[in-house]
Protein backbone atom coordinates (compact mmCIF):
# COMPACT_ATOMS: atom_id res chain seq x y z
CA UNK A 1 0.00 0.00 0.00
CA UNK A 2 1.15 3.54 -0.75
CA UNK A 3 2.28 5.49 2.31
CA UNK A 4 1.68 9.09 1.23
CA UNK A 5 0.20 11.28 -1.46
CA UNK A 6 3.53 12.11 -3.11
CA UNK A 7 4.23 8.41 -3.53
CA UNK A 8 0.77 7.90 -5.04
CA UNK A 9 1.39 10.61 -7.65
CA UNK A 10 4.68 8.99 -8.53
CA UNK A 11 3.44 5.40 -8.60
CA UNK A 12 0.00 5.44 -10.20
CA UNK A 13 -0.70 6.38 -13.85
CA UNK A 14 -4.28 7.27 -12.90
CA UNK A 15 -6.14 8.12 -9.69
CA UNK A 16 -9.92 8.43 -9.63
CA UNK A 17 -11.63 11.05 -7.51
CA UNK A 18 -15.24 11.54 -6.48
CA UNK A 19 -17.90 13.07 -8.68
CA UNK A 20 -20.66 15.41 -7.47
CA UNK A 21 -21.66 15.23 -3.80
CA UNK A 22 -23.56 18.37 -2.75
CA UNK A 23 -25.59 18.41 -5.96
CA UNK A 24 -26.74 14.84 -5.35
CA UNK A 25 -27.60 15.62 -1.73
CA UNK A 26 -29.81 18.55 -2.77
CA UNK A 27 -31.96 16.18 -4.80
CA UNK A 28 -32.64 13.85 -1.86
CA UNK A 29 -35.84 14.30 0.15
CA UNK A 30 -35.43 14.97 3.85
CA UNK A 31 -31.86 16.25 3.55
CA UNK A 32 -31.33 19.89 4.51
CA UNK A 33 -28.26 21.64 3.13
CA UNK A 34 -26.88 24.30 5.48
CA UNK A 35 -27.17 27.86 4.04
CA UNK A 36 -23.48 28.70 4.60
CA UNK A 37 -21.67 25.46 5.44
CA UNK A 38 -23.49 23.38 2.81
CA UNK A 39 -23.18 19.61 3.39
CA UNK A 40 -20.57 19.65 6.18
CA UNK A 41 -22.94 19.75 9.21
CA UNK A 42 -24.61 16.58 7.91
CA UNK A 43 -21.79 14.63 9.59
CA UNK A 44 -23.52 15.36 12.93
CA UNK A 45 -26.92 14.06 11.79
CA UNK A 46 -27.67 10.33 11.47
CA UNK A 47 -29.73 10.65 8.29
CA UNK A 48 -27.36 13.17 6.75
CA UNK A 49 -24.31 11.12 7.64
CA UNK A 50 -25.87 8.03 6.05
CA UNK A 51 -26.64 9.99 2.87
CA UNK A 52 -23.07 11.25 2.69
CA UNK A 53 -21.71 7.74 3.21
CA UNK A 54 -23.93 6.33 0.46
CA UNK A 55 -22.68 8.88 -2.05
CA UNK A 56 -19.00 8.55 -1.20
CA UNK A 57 -19.29 4.75 -1.12
CA UNK A 58 -20.81 4.75 -4.60
CA UNK A 59 -17.51 6.22 -5.83
CA UNK A 60 -15.31 4.02 -3.67
CA UNK A 61 -17.06 0.90 -4.98
CA UNK A 62 -16.37 1.92 -8.59
CA UNK A 63 -12.67 2.33 -7.84
CA UNK A 64 -12.50 -0.91 -5.88
CA UNK A 65 -14.14 -2.93 -8.66
CA UNK A 66 -11.78 -1.42 -11.21
CA UNK A 67 -8.81 -1.93 -8.88
CA UNK A 68 -7.91 1.73 -9.27
CA UNK A 69 -6.83 4.14 -6.51
CA UNK A 70 -9.21 6.92 -5.51
CA UNK A 71 -8.90 10.29 -3.79
CA UNK A 72 -12.00 11.17 -1.79
CA UNK A 73 -12.23 14.60 -0.20
CA UNK A 74 -13.80 15.35 3.16
CA UNK A 75 -16.66 17.87 2.98
CA UNK A 76 -14.76 20.89 4.29
CA UNK A 77 -15.36 23.28 1.37
CA UNK A 78 -15.86 26.84 2.70
CA UNK A 79 -15.72 25.83 6.38
CA UNK A 80 -13.67 28.85 7.43
CA UNK A 81 -13.61 30.40 10.89
CA UNK A 82 -16.04 33.22 10.10
CA UNK A 83 -18.71 30.84 8.84
CA UNK A 84 -18.12 28.30 11.60
CA UNK A 85 -18.48 30.89 14.34
CA UNK A 86 -21.56 32.47 12.72
CA UNK A 87 -23.23 29.07 12.32
CA UNK A 88 -22.62 28.04 15.94
CA UNK A 89 -21.39 24.57 14.99
CA UNK A 90 -18.52 22.83 16.83
CA UNK A 91 -15.19 24.53 16.20
CA UNK A 92 -13.76 21.07 15.57
CA UNK A 93 -15.95 20.65 12.47
CA UNK A 94 -13.05 20.53 10.00
CA UNK A 95 -11.25 17.80 11.92
CA UNK A 96 -14.54 16.01 12.51
CA UNK A 97 -15.27 15.99 8.76
CA UNK A 98 -11.86 14.53 7.99
CA UNK A 99 -12.38 11.91 10.72
CA UNK A 100 -15.72 11.02 9.12
CA UNK A 101 -13.89 10.38 5.85
CA UNK A 102 -10.94 8.49 7.32
CA UNK A 103 -13.35 6.23 9.22
CA UNK A 104 -15.20 5.54 5.97
CA UNK A 105 -11.88 4.80 4.30
CA UNK A 106 -10.84 2.39 7.05
CA UNK A 107 -14.12 0.49 6.70
CA UNK A 108 -13.87 0.35 2.90
CA UNK A 109 -10.23 -0.26 2.02
CA UNK A 110 -9.15 -3.70 0.77
CA UNK A 111 -5.91 -5.24 -0.46
CA UNK A 112 -7.04 -4.43 -4.03
CA UNK A 113 -7.83 -0.78 -3.36
CA UNK A 114 -5.96 2.36 -2.44
CA UNK A 115 -7.98 5.16 -0.85
CA UNK A 116 -6.51 8.57 -0.11
CA UNK A 117 -8.34 11.22 1.89
CA UNK A 118 -8.26 14.86 0.90
CA UNK A 119 -9.65 17.95 2.61
CA UNK A 120 -11.14 20.90 0.77
CA UNK A 121 -10.63 24.65 0.92
CA UNK A 122 -12.59 27.23 -1.05
CA UNK A 123 -12.37 30.90 -2.00
CA UNK A 124 -13.96 33.22 0.53
CA UNK A 125 -16.47 34.57 -1.99
CA UNK A 126 -18.22 33.40 -5.16
CA UNK A 127 -16.03 30.97 -7.10
CA UNK A 128 -17.35 32.43 -10.38
CA UNK A 129 -16.57 36.04 -9.40
CA UNK A 130 -12.82 36.71 -9.67
CA UNK A 131 -13.36 40.40 -8.92
CA UNK A 132 -14.38 39.36 -5.38
CA UNK A 133 -11.21 37.31 -4.77
CA UNK A 134 -9.00 38.18 -1.81
CA UNK A 135 -5.51 39.57 -2.25
CA UNK A 136 -2.49 37.49 -1.34
CA UNK A 137 -2.01 38.84 2.20
CA UNK A 138 -5.75 38.87 2.93
CA UNK A 139 -6.05 35.28 1.77
CA UNK A 140 -3.18 34.09 3.92
CA UNK A 141 -4.82 35.63 6.98
CA UNK A 142 -8.40 34.62 6.19
CA UNK A 143 -7.71 30.97 5.34
CA UNK A 144 -5.02 30.42 7.96
CA UNK A 145 -7.33 29.10 10.68
CA UNK A 146 -8.92 26.45 8.49
CA UNK A 147 -5.57 25.45 7.00
CA UNK A 148 -4.18 24.94 10.50
CA UNK A 149 -7.21 22.80 11.39
CA UNK A 150 -6.82 20.63 8.31
CA UNK A 151 -3.05 20.38 8.67
CA UNK A 152 -3.59 18.88 12.13
CA UNK A 153 -5.98 16.27 10.72
CA UNK A 154 -5.28 12.90 9.11
CA UNK A 155 -5.95 14.21 5.59
CA UNK A 156 -3.39 13.00 3.07
CA UNK A 157 -3.61 16.16 0.97
CA UNK A 158 -5.38 19.54 1.11
CA UNK A 159 -7.12 20.75 -2.05
CA UNK A 160 -7.92 24.45 -2.55
CA UNK A 161 -10.84 24.01 -4.92
CA UNK A 162 -12.86 26.22 -7.31
CA UNK A 163 -10.31 29.02 -7.22
CA UNK A 164 -11.22 31.86 -9.62
CA UNK A 165 -8.11 34.04 -9.20
CA UNK A 166 -4.37 33.77 -8.79
CA UNK A 167 -4.21 36.37 -6.00
CA UNK A 168 -6.24 34.42 -3.44
CA UNK A 169 -4.56 31.16 -4.51
CA UNK A 170 -1.14 32.68 -3.80
CA UNK A 171 -2.11 33.60 -0.25
CA UNK A 172 -3.46 30.12 0.33
CA UNK A 173 -0.26 28.63 -1.09
CA UNK A 174 1.78 30.66 1.40
CA UNK A 175 -0.08 29.15 4.35
CA UNK A 176 -0.46 25.70 2.84
CA UNK A 177 3.24 25.49 2.02
CA UNK A 178 4.08 26.21 5.64
CA UNK A 179 1.60 23.63 6.93
CA UNK A 180 3.67 20.56 6.20
CA UNK A 181 0.82 18.92 4.24
CA UNK A 182 0.93 18.22 0.50
CA UNK A 183 -1.53 20.47 -1.27
CA UNK A 184 -3.16 21.11 -4.64
CA UNK A 185 -4.55 24.30 -6.15
CA UNK A 186 -7.59 23.64 -8.35
CA UNK A 187 -8.78 26.50 -10.57
CA UNK A 188 -12.04 27.27 -12.31
CA UNK A 189 -11.25 28.13 -15.92
CA UNK A 190 -13.19 29.37 -18.93
CA UNK A 191 -13.56 27.51 -22.22
CA UNK A 192 -10.33 29.08 -23.50
CA UNK A 193 -8.10 27.62 -20.78
CA UNK A 194 -7.88 30.79 -18.69
CA UNK A 195 -8.46 31.19 -14.95
CA UNK A 196 -11.57 33.33 -14.47
CA UNK A 197 -9.40 36.36 -13.59
CA UNK A 198 -8.09 36.21 -17.18
CA UNK A 199 -4.73 34.57 -16.42
CA UNK A 200 -3.81 31.72 -18.80
CA UNK A 201 -3.73 28.52 -16.78
CA UNK A 202 -0.08 27.81 -17.57
CA UNK A 203 0.90 31.29 -16.46
CA UNK A 204 -1.14 30.94 -13.25
CA UNK A 205 0.70 27.73 -12.36
CA UNK A 206 4.08 29.30 -13.15
CA UNK A 207 3.35 32.37 -11.02
CA UNK A 208 2.49 30.29 -7.98
CA UNK A 209 5.41 27.91 -8.51
CA UNK A 210 7.82 30.83 -8.64
CA UNK A 211 6.30 32.85 -5.78
CA UNK A 212 5.49 30.14 -3.23
CA UNK A 213 8.21 29.06 -0.82
CA UNK A 214 6.78 25.55 -1.01
CA UNK A 215 4.86 25.06 -4.28
CA UNK A 216 1.87 22.71 -4.62
CA UNK A 217 2.19 19.02 -5.38
CA UNK A 218 0.37 19.95 -8.56
CA UNK A 219 -2.59 21.80 -10.02
CA UNK A 220 -6.08 20.79 -11.06
CA UNK A 221 -9.15 22.33 -12.62
CA UNK A 222 -12.72 21.64 -11.58
CA UNK A 223 -16.28 22.70 -12.35
CA UNK A 224 -15.36 22.82 -16.07
CA UNK A 225 -15.88 20.59 -19.08
CA UNK A 226 -12.71 18.64 -20.01
CA UNK A 227 -12.33 20.39 -23.37
CA UNK A 228 -11.90 23.72 -21.52
CA UNK A 229 -8.33 22.68 -20.68
CA UNK A 230 -7.54 23.35 -24.37
CA UNK A 231 -4.89 20.66 -24.07
CA UNK A 232 -3.56 20.79 -27.62
CA UNK A 233 -2.60 24.46 -27.32
CA UNK A 234 -0.86 24.36 -23.96
CA UNK A 235 2.88 25.13 -23.74
CA UNK A 236 5.66 22.61 -23.19
CA UNK A 237 5.87 21.47 -19.59
CA UNK A 238 2.26 22.39 -18.85
CA UNK A 239 1.23 18.83 -18.04
CA UNK A 240 4.11 18.24 -15.68
CA UNK A 241 2.19 20.47 -13.24
CA UNK A 242 -1.44 20.03 -14.35
CA UNK A 243 -2.23 16.75 -12.60
CA UNK A 244 -6.00 16.52 -12.35
CA UNK A 245 -9.52 17.50 -13.34
CA UNK A 246 -12.97 17.12 -11.83
CA UNK A 247 -15.12 17.84 -14.84
CA UNK A 248 -18.69 19.03 -15.30
CA UNK A 249 -21.09 16.85 -17.26
CA UNK A 250 -22.01 19.81 -19.46
CA UNK A 251 -19.91 21.90 -21.84
CA UNK A 252 -22.05 24.98 -21.24
CA UNK A 253 -20.53 28.10 -19.71
CA UNK A 254 -20.67 28.72 -15.96
CA UNK A 255 -23.28 31.45 -16.33
CA UNK A 256 -25.68 28.94 -17.90
CA UNK A 257 -25.04 26.25 -15.29
CA UNK A 258 -24.95 28.28 -12.07
CA UNK A 259 -28.23 27.85 -10.24
CA UNK A 260 -29.84 25.81 -13.03
CA UNK A 261 -32.89 23.86 -11.84
CA UNK A 262 -32.44 21.07 -14.39
CA UNK A 263 -29.31 18.92 -14.71
CA UNK A 264 -27.48 19.76 -17.91
CA UNK A 265 -25.39 17.02 -19.46
CA UNK A 266 -23.54 16.38 -22.68
CA UNK A 267 -23.55 12.76 -23.92
CA UNK A 268 -21.78 10.53 -21.40
CA UNK A 269 -19.53 8.82 -24.01
CA UNK A 270 -18.23 12.25 -25.09
CA UNK A 271 -17.38 13.16 -21.50
CA UNK A 272 -15.58 9.85 -20.98
CA UNK A 273 -13.57 10.11 -24.18
CA UNK A 274 -12.51 13.67 -23.37
CA UNK A 275 -11.38 12.59 -19.91
CA UNK A 276 -9.63 9.50 -21.23
CA UNK A 277 -7.69 11.62 -23.73
CA UNK A 278 -6.42 13.91 -20.99
CA UNK A 279 -4.96 10.87 -19.22
CA UNK A 280 -3.64 8.88 -22.16
CA UNK A 281 -2.41 11.69 -24.38
CA UNK A 282 -1.31 14.21 -21.76
CA UNK A 283 -0.74 12.23 -18.56
CA UNK A 284 -3.36 13.95 -16.38
CA UNK A 285 -3.58 11.57 -13.43
CA UNK A 286 -6.45 12.55 -11.12
CA UNK A 287 -9.81 12.14 -12.86
CA UNK A 288 -13.25 12.75 -11.39
CA UNK A 289 -16.49 14.63 -11.85
CA UNK A 290 -18.16 17.85 -10.80
CA UNK A 291 -21.58 19.39 -11.58
CA UNK A 292 -24.04 17.01 -13.21
CA UNK A 293 -22.00 13.86 -12.63
CA UNK A 294 -22.54 10.82 -10.42
CA UNK A 295 -21.21 7.28 -10.06
CA UNK A 296 -22.35 6.34 -13.57
CA UNK A 297 -19.79 8.83 -14.88
CA UNK A 298 -17.05 7.31 -12.79
CA UNK A 299 -18.11 3.83 -13.93
CA UNK A 300 -17.88 4.89 -17.58
CA UNK A 301 -14.47 6.42 -17.00
CA UNK A 302 -13.14 3.43 -15.05
CA UNK A 303 -14.35 1.07 -17.76
CA UNK A 304 -12.68 3.15 -20.48
CA UNK A 305 -9.41 3.21 -18.54
CA UNK A 306 -9.41 -0.57 -18.34
CA UNK A 307 -9.79 -1.08 -22.09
Amino acid sequence: MVVNFAQALEQFPVILSECAVSERLRRLSGIDIHPTLFNTPLIYDDKGRAALEDIYLSYIVVARRAKLPILICAPTWRVDRERVEAAGVPKTINGDAVSFMTELKDRSVTVDSEIMVGALLAPKHDCYAPDQALGRRQASEFHGWQIDELAASKADVIVAQTMPAVSESLGMADRLGASGKPYIISFVIDRFGKVLDGTPLGEAMDRIDQAAACPPAGYMVNCVYPSFVDAGRQPAGFFTRMIGIQANASSRDHAELDGAEVLMRDPLPDWCQNMLALNREYGVKILGGCCGTDDTYLQCLAGSLQQ
